[in-house]
């Protein structure tokens, strides 16, 4: 990774700006807040995490042993013919045993105790185990914290969306104002013989025209609304907003920092590395399969064939058996589970190398934007106010007859259309500085 980015920057990260601080729009923030509460994608991501907390303590349960009681009651008969049959009768002619331990035909059996497992992790398999669970549990929280970044992102992206639609209609309506006024003006001429039937329709279709422009962009702001209802988690409801924000100057404070950063910043890649230390933690247990496992059993309890007997010192019975068992023969599936853990592995580590590379490229693409559309809007408010000053030169022409219709029709066309692209290159501005916010890394803390 490059030691700078090209574009030169100031010290330090505006990654590690809190959210609230960056967006200084109180409306924005209160959004925002109610997204982070109430947002479907955000509960679903703490959710993973539960998951995969759990998942940890399962693995590390595994190192330990496991230890389970009961008991149980059952009865049998031997046949006579047989040597445990024979055997229990000879015994009861026994002087050795007493009344009390002579063995009946239908012989009742009682016990009741503790049984445990425990596989002994000589090769470190049960602990790597817990290490990947692990890695994948702190995966989980940066993926949550990857949601919250594009949350926090997306929620202020359809924000300004949103007020630059909100200014756009409010030109569009002061134009459709001032394009009536001209339909008038153009009548009354007709009226007077100064201009005919053609240039008031020309006129008409240029006020219809803007009227439906308007309800095309009252159509998106209706939509963008909901976008952003869907995000808080809440049906269909006006949002509340200050067009006025739009206009104000922009955050003059914007730190990339150095490419380095990107790795403690980003989620994703912090995700994509936790992955990786996942898939290396399987080629270790794959491997570890091939090698012998050492597995300890054992039964503690009472058992007696006479339940009164039962609860006492005599009925006490245990075993333990330690097992040392290694395959052999038809290693087939170990070695296919060994190859997939290292192609896992590799994956991982080009995913590693992709989300390294995707975050540099956003982050460069982005601070070359942002200066370029600085100089974008500087030319655009230049055209946007020629062309508004023109208008009332081609008009002051039209009535002395020294400029056509068409032609302050044609002004005015251009003039709206240049104050739209001027709010779409501030747009673009919000946006670039938004994107950038995200692509560093920000809005998770």
């Amino acid at each position: 990774m490059p030691e700078a980015y090209p574009v030169a920057q100031k010290e330090g990260n505006s990654a590690d700006i809190h959210w609230r601080n960056y967006f200084s729009d109180t409306t924005l923030t209160a959004l925002i807040d109610t997204a982070l509460q109430n947002n479907i994608d955000v509960r679903i991501a703490f959710q993973r995490i539960e998951m995969g907390r759990a998942q940890v303590e399962q693995a590390k349960g595994l190192t330990l042993p496991f230890v389970s009681g009961g008991g149980s009651t059952g009865q049998r008969r031997f046949g006579k013919y047989t040597m445990d049959g024979i055997g229990n009768y000879d015994t009861n002619f026994s002087d050795n045993i007493s009344e009390n331990q002579r063995i009946p035909e239908y012989l009742p059996d009682f016990t009741v105790g503790l049984q445990s497992s425990w596989e002994i992790d000589i090769w470190g398999k049960l602990r790597t185990r817990k290490e990947a669970a692990l890695a994948r549990y702190l995966s989980t929280v940066e993926g949550r914290n990857f949601v919250l970044t594009n949350l926090v992102a997306d929620i202020a992206l359809l924000y300004y969306e949103l007020l630059a639609f909100e200014n756009e209609l409010d030109l569009i309506r002061e134009t459709i104002t001032l394009q009536n006024n001209e339909l008038s003006i153009i009548q009354i001429q007709k009226d007077a013989g100064r201009a005919n039937e053609l240039a008031v329709k020309q006129f008409e279709a240029q006020v219809l025209n803007s009227k439906s422009i308007e309800v095309e962009v009252s159509q998106r702001i209706v939509e963008i609304e909901n976008r952003i209802n869907f995000l808080l988690g809440r049906y269909p409801q006006p949002i509340r907003r200050n067009k006025s924000r739009f206009t104000t100057p922009l955050p003059g404070l914007v730190r990339a920092g150095v490419p380095a950063e990107l790795l403690k910043n980003r989620p994703d890649v912090k995700q994509a590395e936790y992955e990786l230390t996942a898939t290396k933690a399987n080629v270790f247990i794959a491997k570890a399969a091939f090698y012998p496992s050492l597995n300890v059993t054992g039964v503690l309890g009472l058992q007696s064939f006479r339940p009164e007997f039962l609860i006492t010192p005599q009925s006490i019975a245990y075993n333990i058996i330690g097992g040392l068992t290694a395959p052999l023969f038809n290693k087939s599936a170990l070695k296919a589970e060994l190859k997939t853990a290292r192609a896992a592995q590799v994956e991982a580590l080009y995913n590693y190398q992709r989300s390294m590379l995707n975050g540099y490229f956003e982050v460069y693409n982005q601070l070359v934007l942002i200066n370029n559309l600085e100089k974008l809007h500087a030319l655009k408010t230049s055209e946007a106010d020629v062309l508004t000053k023109s208008i009332q030169t081609a008009s002051e022409l039209f009535s002395t007859g020294r400029a056509t219709y068409l032609e302050v029709i044609l002004n005015r066309k251009n003039a709206l259309q240049s104050r739209i692209e001027l709010i779409d290159v501030r747009k673009r501005q919000y946006y670039s500085l938004i994107h950038l916010y995200r692509s560093l890394g920000g809005g998770w803390k």
